[in-house]
């Protein structure tokens, strides 16, 4: 009797889905697939509520029944029920204790009662699979099994129990309608005690393959479960002697009340502990309770694993499959080591064709983006140190006086890439911190060009009397990056840029004109790109220009590849600056020389530099193609 009965359930009962409930129950292993926490008697440690007892007002006799093989009335055991007297009392409780410690206890309950209700209640969300009712009075005539999943506000029927289920409920009888509701298969008063009632929450038509299933969950999972008792029977044992027999008193009484289940985690647990607040409550012979709160895993987080841990939120939450084991584990988001936290969004996870769907929380260490993947506005890359290092982001340290402002706001930020500045009118440097060659009066509005013919002074603006006298201000070399991700492309006013190439009205650049196409031709030009200007930096003695390179038109002995390239102007006019003029943030269409000593593209006076317009393009392929063959 008590936890072994399932053995004799009806053959037509299916087992649970080994890679669910039943096998991860058993199954000792780490939680690697679908996994679910052991099974046990969910009334273990909990109160069950009745509506009355016998002797709780005063002290009841009665008697009980039963018959023998041949249903003939066997001498009835009779007693007195009080429950002011531990050994005479037939509380819930006796209901929930150990079926096989104590297999002689049982709840009863007041003769005047035809009808009862027992309930159950959850502190969380549990898992109900099914439950064994052991009667020590002969089975109800009529009862109905309850849940509820919303502790108790709302109930629904789970199975109608009845000898005659069109009498007693108006339904047709599962044992000539399979699948129906209602059945007729535990209502006989035969055997009069120790008869049993038996409900499995997956039986036809409930049954499925995956436990986890959204329509299997709203099966099993509850937070409540009741049973009412609405027709009591006697015992219609055979009278052993011709005697008129005494009418026998009608009660109901129970021995057991096992409800089987197991803490409600999705799959993605093996192991449950206690729900804050809760209390078991001690029964007799009861060691093992079944706590409600998951210790989740898969990186999954919740009371019942249900939704995914904080850094996991890549892909949507998903249950674990228990038909194939696999445990749909959370994903982490890509967030570089700058975020804690990450939040899932649709509009991502749909744009990036159902792959990635995490948006980082808050990133940290001065880095934004989705993935916490660039550095912020006054911030730039140090390549020298991995990108999840937290001082991956240097402040900008662009000087407050020789830096221009961008026209986005009043602020000045550098490149995100490489940490250079903007840098005013006629003022060099990484930092904007000094004069070009050939400007003096480092001030708010710039430096000033020299009214000389090469150099001044860079603080009084006196011309050097020889060019021994010239004081070159040599940088070392740009350290050479790759640009950050999703680098921000600036607009600049036309009296912002770096160095003096943006200074217009003090560059006097004569440039080649796309006239004959046999005049260009014959220039022999080795390389033709289009081009935008990014940066440029004045080394003293020559000038070097960084261009993002978008597209190749023609390349001769060198290889050119679209990205970052520097280009070398080598003509210099008398006001100190190059030509022809390139100016930072503008595309170009530029088609110069190749040094092939030095691996150099040149540009110089020869050179053909153009502004970028499609047109112009298209012009000067034709001209490659055509004539220039």
């Amino acid at each position: 009797r008590g936890e072994v009965l399932p053995a004799r359930e009806p053959p037509s009962a299916p087992a649970l889905c080994p890679a669910g409930l039943g096998g991860a129950a058993a199954a000792s292993s780490p939680c690697e697939k679908a996994c679910n926490p052991r099974m046990g008697n969910l009334a273990h440690g909990r109160a069950l509520r009745t509506e009355t007892s016998c002797g709780r007002h005063a002290a009841e006799p009665f008697c009980s029944y039963s018959e023998d093989e041949q249903r003939r009335c066997r001498r009835p055991s009779c007693g007195r029920c009080s429950g002011a007297h531990a050994g005479l009392a037939h509380p819930p409780a006796a209901m929930a204790d150990s079926p096989f410690r104590l297999p002689r206890t049982w709840w009863q309950a007041a003769q005047d009662a035809p009808r009862e209700t027992i309930r159950l209640d959850l502190e969380a969300a549990f898992y109900f699979t099914h439950l064994i009712m052991v009667f020590k009075s002969p089975r109800p005539a009529a009862m109905v099994l309850e849940r509820s999943q919303d502790f108790g506000e709302t109930w629904k029927p789970y199975k109608y129990f009845a000898a005659n289920c069109s009498a007693s409920f108006g339904l047709e009888d599962d044992v000539m309608q399979r699948g129906a509701i209602c059945t007729s298969r535990y209502s006989s008063p035969f055997p009069c005690t120790g008869g049993e009632v038996i409900f499995r929450a997956l039986s036809p038509p409930y049954a499925t393959e995956d436990p986890y299933s959204v329509e299997a969950q709203a099966l099993l999972r509850i937070t409540n479960l009741r049973v009412r008792l609405l027709e009591r029977q006697g015992c219609p044992c055979l009278p052993a002697s011709p005697a008129p027999q005494p009418p026998p008193s009608l009660h109901y009484a129970i021995y057991d009340f096992i409800v089987k289940g197991s803490c409600f985690c999705n799959g993605h647990a093996d192991h449950c502990i206690p729900v804050a607040g809760f209390k078991p409550v001690k029964a007799a012979g009861v060691f093992h309770v079944v706590h409600g709160k998951c210790m989740c895993k898969h990186n999954t987080a919740g009371s019942h694993c249900q939704h995914c841990a904080p850094l996991y939120n890549d892909q949507p939450w998903q249950a674990a499959d228990g038909k194939t084991g696999a445990p749909k584990e959370c994903q982490s988001c890509k967030c570089n080591g700058h975020a804690d936290t990450c939040h899932f969004d649709m509009d991502a996870w749909l744009a990036s064709g159902n792959r990635s769907g995490g948006v980082c929380d808050n990133c940290q260490h001065n880095t934004e983006g989705q993935h916490c993947q660039r550095c912020k506005l006054g911030f730039y890359r140090d390549l020298r140190k991995p990108f999840s290092a937290p001082d991956a982001c240097k402040p900008c340290s662009c000087h407050p006086v020789g830096s221009a402002m961008l026209p986005l706001g009043p602020h000045t930020f550098c490149d995100p890439s490489t940490g250079d500045c903007p840098c005013k009118p006629g003022v060099a440097g990484p930092r904007c911190d000094h004069c070009l060659p050939g400007y003096w009066g480092f001030g708010a509005y710039g430096c000033r060009p020299c009214d000389c013919a090469r150099s001044c002074d860079p603080h009084t603006g006196d011309c050097h009397s020889s060019s021994s006298d010239v004081t070159w201000h040599n940088e070392a070399p740009p350290f050479q990056a790759v640009l950050n991700e999703s680098e921000p492309t600036w607009g600049w006013e036309d009296e912002q840029g770096f160095s003096a190439l943006r200074h217009s009205g003090k560059c006097e650049c004569k440039e080649q004109v796309l006239g004959n196409s046999k005049v260009f031709c014959g220039m022999k030009y080795t390389y033709v790109i289009k081009t935008k200007i990014l940066s440029a930096h004045d080394k003293g003695s020559h000038a070097e220009v960084s261009v993002k390179i978008k597209k190749v038109l023609k390349s001769t002995k060198l290889k050119i590849l679209r990205g970052k390239r520097t280009l070398y102007p080598e003509s210099w006019t008398n006001r100190g600056c190059t030509c022809p003029i390139l100016n930072p943030g503008l595309e170009y269409l530029v088609a110069g020389h190749e040094d092939i000593r030095t691996g150099r593209l040149i540009v110089n006076m020869k050179s053909f530099v153009h502004q970028w317009k499609p047109a112009l393009g298209r012009k000067v392929l034709e001209i490659l193609k055509k004539d220039c063959n």
